[in-house]
């Protein structure tokens, strides 16, 4: 019924669980090598369909993408849109494909109320294909008209559409269950598997379904981590960050459920050893600082000392100042610094002082 569900644990009433689909990768096509390739809009045109119903046909396989070489997003293959226009009933089979209606035509498609519908989808017996916030901040679900018939087609579900409910189905829901958010998130998983065409994009589908602080615990390599968000799909905007249609949607589209978390968190680790095996996460060379070079360099060998200049004085020899002088140092220089460096109180000394000398010129003269 859920189609490209995957939903490891459901209520008692789901008997049955969809496998997990098998990921038709983008390979590269001829229409990649040779050109012939078209923006999505223009593409929606020539398929006759709105540009959210063509996004929808991509996310249910109906129409396979390729890369852009030119890095400007994923592009339709000609041979695609040729093939949809070739098929038998063109377009309304296309259309009849990808119409996802409301919680009303739902019901009117499964002949029940409104509010049995929500109980059935809150029981998860239908799966969301995508939703959307309204101007009054409500999530509207909206579900493919397709698998709705085919639910009401199948007498196995006829117990579901009329009489009372069981008993533990309705304690289920007074006690809140809302299987909705989760159906979805596993849906969307199989959209972002589809689209995959790389071991990293593989790794991030269940990461984006994961809290940020899941997945530091499990990739602790800050660099695999940062490789890793970048190849997260972009989400839906519905307002600045922190605003409440922003926390509305963060909600939605990240696990809360134990067993879900422990199931996405497994499928990230098998993914992220096969992405490791085909391409480990860049690393930046960055520039060690001088400062730090010069920390960690060899330290260079001590220059040796200068020789001293023959016959002049050992290198720790000082040299004589104006106070230390030695005191047999003759000369006029060496009195001079006597004279200034005797001590206070001390008689001038006669030895050597040129005033105590005799003066020839006051001897009387022989005549």
């Amino acid at each position: 019924m859920s189609g490209n569900t995957i939903t490891r644990s459901a209520t008692p009433a789901m008997t049955t669980e969809p496998a997990a689909p098998t990921p038709s990768r983008a390979a590269p096509t001829a229409a990649r090598a040779t050109g012939h390739t078209l923006a999505p809009s223009r593409a929606a045109r020539e398929l006759g369909l709105k540009r959210s119903e063509l996004d929808l046909a991509v996310h249910l396989g109906h129409l396979r993408t390729v890369v852009d070489d030119a890095g400007g997003g994923r592009r339709i293959a000609r041979a695609e849109v040729d093939r949809l226009r070739a098929e038998k009933g063109f377009p309304e089979s296309l259309r009849e494909r990808v119409d996802a209606v409301g919680t009303g035509p739902a019901a009117q498609i499964l002949g029940v109320p409104a509010s049995r519908f929500t109980r059935l989808a809150r029981l998860g017996l239908v799966t969301p294909v995508k939703f959307y916030l309204n101007r009054y901040r409500a999530v509207v679900w909206l579900y493919l008209a397709a698998e709705l018939r085919q639910f009401a087609a199948d007498e196995s579900n006829a117990r579901w559409l009329t009489g009372r409910m069981p008993q533990d189905m309705r304690r289920q829901l007074g006690a809140g269950l809302d299987l909705r958010p989760r159906n979805w998130r596993g849906r969307h998983l199989g959209f972002l598997l589809r689209q995959s065409d790389d071991p990293w994009h593989r790794a991030a589908a269940p990461a984006a379904l994961l809290d940020p602080i899941q997945v530091a615990e499990i990739v602790q390599d800050p660099y695999e981590r940062a490789h890793l968000n970048r190849h997260l799909p972009a989400r839906a905007d519905h307002g600045p960050p922190g605003s409440p249609g922003a926390q509305l949607i963060e909600r939605i589209v990240t696990a809360d459920d134990p067993d879900e978390i422990a199931w996405l968190r497994t499928d990230l680790q098998h993914a992220l050893v096969e992405a490791r095996a085909h391409r480990l996460a860049p690393r930046s060379r960055r520039k060690v600082p001088a400062s730090t070079a010069s920390r960690h360099a060899t330290p260079r060998a001590a220059r040796p000392e200068p020789s001293p200049p023959r016959g002049g004085p050992p290198p720790g020899d000082p040299r004589p100042t104006a106070g230390t002088a030695p005191e047999g140092r003759s000369g006029l220089l060496g009195r001079l610094r006597r004279r200034l460096h005797r001590p206070s109180g001390q008689a001038p000394s006669l030895r050597n002082n040129p005033s105590c000398t005799t003066d020839t010129s006051s001897r009387p003269s022989r005549s």
